[in-house]
């Protein structure tokens, strides 16, 4: 009895390798050299089949395929079908992995009336939020400038100390016009009293800055691939590993 249980179980390890299997080939219209794989492969390397894949045949199971060993980098997941060309998926000569997906443990799909659902695995996360905060404050700068327009008080002051040396100048209708050209003499020098060169003064400047706040996301941008597509969606939450979408690739809850 422990015997045939073991044959069982190996009999059904087979069979679900059996039933997940996927070929690559080197050219594009799948042409070119192939590669099977009906389990996972952690480097293409030693098959000659890395960063050599441009198309593929899903005959069964769903299978991720990654552009570096290992499973690291930007992976992309196979349904069953066929793949032209993978320059659609971005992966054209770029795998270096790839493996079956177990189907163990995945919630139930939405039910939606009419509408066939396909769980698909969610490539990448990127959380999106607004602009960040500004700060503000207002501080004293010197500025170099000019010097203003006449000097009005020493021009008046200039004008009488002017008046008042004329007028002791010569007699009579001399007098009258020495006075008056003192005048106007004094005005101009005390106009130009304090005038040319630089001026240096104080003003108010008010400045901003941006600043880290406490980051909320408006929403999370996700991306995951859907028939050999690449596709956008922006929801309301993270999501998770999967998504459900319909046959349009459009998620839903």
């Amino acid at each position: 009895m422990t015997l045939k249980a073991a044959l069982v179980v190996i009999g059904l390890a087979g069979a679900a390798q059996a039933m997940a299997t996927v070929t690559l080939y080197d050219g594009e219209g799948f042409r070119g050299r192939t590669f099977t794989a009906s389990g996972t492969v952690y480097d293409l390397q030693p098959t000659g089949f890395n960063d050599h894949a441009e198309s593929v045949i899903v005959d069964s199971g769903r299978w991720e395929a990654c552009e570096d060993s290992n499973f690291r980098g930007r992976c992309v997941t196979l349904e069953p079908g066929t793949y032209p060309t993978l320059a659609q998926l971005g992966m054209l000569d770029r795998i270096s992995s790839i493996r079956p997906i177990t189907v163990v443990g995945y919630a139930s799909p939405p039910a939606v009336a009419g509408t066939t659902m396909h769980e698909v695995n969610v490539a990448s996360v990127h959380a999106v939020g607004g602009p960040p905060d500004q700060r503000c404050w207002v501080e004293r700068e010197q500025v170099v400038g000019e010097r203003g327009g006449p000097n009005v008080p020493g021009a008046i002051i200039g004008g009488v100390l002017g008046g008042v040396l004329g007028h002791q100048i010569g007699g009579g209708r001399g007098r009258d016009v020495a006075t008056a050209g003192g005048a106007v003499a004094g005005a101009a020098i005390g106009a130009n009293v304090g005038r040319g060169g630089d001026a240096v003064y104080d003003r108010d400047v008010q400045r901003c800055t941006s600043v880290p706040s406490s980051f909320q996301p408006s929403y999370w941008d996700v991306t995951y691939y859907f028939n050999g597509y690449e596709h956008h969606a922006q929801l309301s939450a993270p999501p998770g590993p999967t998504l459900w979408v319909d046959d349009n690739g459009v998620p839903r809850a």
